[in-house]
């Protein structure tokens, strides 16, 4: 059975500030690296694995999209992610994905890699870090998926995993935008092996 996401609007963060540690973690995470943001009119929605709901929170960022999606990813092998994003690339939306080298150099993730190249959709693999650990999805400019949650069937169904969506946040997303492109820049163009 699937449990339903978890949401919050503005008003009820304030509440649930002084009782939830995943808002209190966002925050602290905000406030280590030294950025402030002023949130309006945000919706924030968070998912868990196994229990299905980080898995469908992931997917319902990836069908959202209308014109852009970037994404940042540690270990690339889910089916449905896959399967998502190449619907996605076949009604218009423009789709880059740059995964760690490290931790995709196997079977599994080439025949994701190679799925989503022989789409159409650029893939890049970073090696300038011991690994690349990003797990990240921007939307349009404006939404962005985050949180332990790797792109993979063992995260949706056997380990514990989250996801956290931030909805209408451009100021946090041109952030995440701009650490997605460094980590593009540095990345290699994937070459399909079949």
């Amino acid at each position: 059975m699937i449990e339903p996401l978890v949401q919050f609007s503005p008003a009820s963060l304030a509440n649930k500030a002084r009782s939830s540690s995943t808002v209190r973690a966002l925050v602290a995470s905000v406030l280590l690296c030294n950025l402030t943001f002023t949130v309006q009119a945000a919706e924030i929605q968070v998912g868990f694995s196994p229990e299905g709901s980080a898995e469908q929170l992931v997917l319902n960022v990836i069908q959202g999209a209308r014109q852009q999606i970037r994404l940042m990813a540690y270990s690339f092998t889910s089916p449905s992610v896959v399967k998502a994003l190449v619907q996605a690339k076949r009604r218009g939306v423009d789709v880059q994905v740059v995964v760690d080298a490290h931790g995709n150099d196997n079977r599994a993730s080439r025949a994701a890699m190679n799925l989503l190249a022989n789409a159409q959709i650029p893939v890049r693999t970073n090696a300038a870090y011991k690994i690349q650990h990003d797990k990240v999805i921007i939307t349009d400019g404006q939404n962005v998926e985050t949180g332990s949650f790797n792109y993979s069937a063992s995260a949706a169904k056997a380990n514990s995993e989250n996801a956290v969506v931030m909805w209408d946040v451009p100021a946090v997303a041109s952030v995440y935008l701009e650490h997605w492109q460094s980590r593009w820049v540095q990345g290699q163009p994937y070459q399909p092996t079949y």
